[in-house]
């Protein structure tokens, strides 16, 4: 159950820090590149905390594509990857057994907001925000457990 619970807040986190935020289609988009956790920044329930993330964001056709790799709280590696759009609609998740898909809509420039699904079923939210000239990623995250309630965690990131 610990590790479903890691698994699903890992997952939306990461979903938020691996898509572009660029605010015009000739804009850099501040998201390309090597994000990695920061874990003195952020806030994890206990016991929860992964022990290392790093994501990467490179451009792609038709997105952002987004790999997600790092060592839960438990100690396993973890390997996730997704294309994201920015369009509302539901974007493939792969490696996580928490959610599988994961829509997306940008606030403006430097914010995203996501909703994460598990057979279409809503399972999560979370706001990724890009602040510190670019270098700072923070993804905040509002998550179902497997008893009903929600688990509220910040994960953030300092570009590579």
């Amino acid at each position: 159950m610990n590790k479903l619970f890691q698994s699903l807040a890992i997952g939306a986190m990461l979903a938020f820090a691996l898509t572009s935020v660029g605010s015009a289609a000739d804009a850099p988009d501040p998201i390309i590149g090597t994000w990695k956790l920061n874990l003195e920044k952020s806030t994890y329930a206990e016991g929860r905390a992964p022990k290392s993330t790093t994501r990467t964001y490179t451009a792609a056709a038709g997105g952002t594509a987004m790999t997600l790799t790092g060592v839960a709280a438990d100690g396993s590696a973890f390997n996730q990857s997704a294309t994201l759009t920015y369009d509302g609609k539901d974007d493939a998740w792969t490696g996580s057994t928490v959610f599988d898909t994961v829509s997306l809509k940008k606030v403006n420039g430097t914010t995203v907001k996501a909703e994460l699904k598990k057979d279409g079923k809503v399972v999560g939210h979370s706001t990724r925000t890009i602040t510190g000239k670019g270098k700072v990623l923070t993804i905040s995250s509002a998550l179902k457990t497997a008893k009903g309630g929600t688990v509220h965690e910040v994960g953030v990131y300092d570009k590579q």
